[in-house]
């Protein structure tokens, strides 16, 4: 695929992160890694490294969202994965007040699983308070960026108030959480008004503290656009490295037996 347009790729950024397990087995643990980028419409991969220490056999697959995988197994003891890449993408996120909602039956095949109900985004059980952000705002991009707004003002981003169970449910009784419970709760509201909304994970350029962040996708005005709710003003200088219905599809490092995460290293910086 092509580099994107001029205009989506003025901010060049170096990311990457390293991981460090402890691997607590006789016997090499299978693991499924979703670190690598693909190149898209709003990025394009330049560059890219893994490195293994100690190093062993990779098989890279594509998923049923288009992610990137790695097979691999890790041996006993110390294991690092260290992922380094150079994408350009757009400085500034793109937006379209006013960008209609897209009736069910136009939507593309490929939008209508983010339609529905997962694990941590129960829109089914969300129509009431998705009704009541969404009051007053023009069906489609405007309804979003409403949902958007009344989270950053009423959740409060608090380390420690949830854990990787926490669903759009109970981040909405509670009022609080991290990036992650942020997403998801835009998420299910986006689909209790039939608007497809989808997890992204991947790296922000100047996050504080920096690590991997979560936002999400919604499908209006037939296409897909970025809502980081976050932030008050979604910015640009986003690498993004996986999608999927929500946290379950996009875990960036999947294990099948003991091996402990001890260590976790994230930059991201101008190239």
């Amino acid at each position: 695929m092509s580099p994107p347009k001029e205009k989506e790729r003025e901010m060049r950024l170096s990311a990457g992160c390293e991981l460090v397990l402890e691997v607590d087995s006789p016997y090499p643990v299978p693991l499924i890694l979703m670190l690598s980028p693909s190149t898209s419409e709003t990025q394009w991969l330049a560059e890219e490294r893994h490195t293994l220490t100690p190093q062993v056999p990779v098989r890279e697959y594509i998923d049923s969202f288009g992610n990137r995988c790695q097979r691999l197994h890790a041996p006993p003891g110390r294991f690092v994965i260290t992922t380094e890449v150079v994408a350009e993408t757009a400085p500034a996120r793109e937006s379209a007040p006013g960008a209609p909602l897209n009736l069910v039956a136009e939507l593309p095949d490929s939008a209508l699983q983010f339609l529905l109900p997962s694990r941590y985004c129960p829109s089914d059980l969300l129509g009431t308070l998705a009704l009541e952000v969404a009051q007053g705002y023009l069906p489609g991009y405007d309804q979003v960026a409403g949902i958007c707004r009344w989270i950053n003002q009423n959740i409060q981003y608090c380390y420690g108030t949830s854990d990787t169970s926490t669903s759009a449910l109970e981040t909405a009784r509670d009022r609080s959480g991290v990036c992650r419970d942020f997403a998801h709760l835009g998420i299910a509201l986006c689909r209790s008004l039939t608007i497809p909304a989808r997890m992204v994970v991947g790296y922000l350029y100047e996050l504080k503290p920096m690590d991997m962040h979560a936002w999400f996708e919604a499908f209006v005005g037939g296409r897909w656009y970025t809502f980081d709710p976050t932030q008050a003003q979604a910015s640009g200088g986003r690498i993004a490295v996986a999608v999927g219905r929500d946290a379950a599809d996009v875990a960036l490092l999947t294990q099948f037996g003991p091996a402990l995460l001890t260590e976790m290293r994230v930059w991201v910086e101008r190239a």
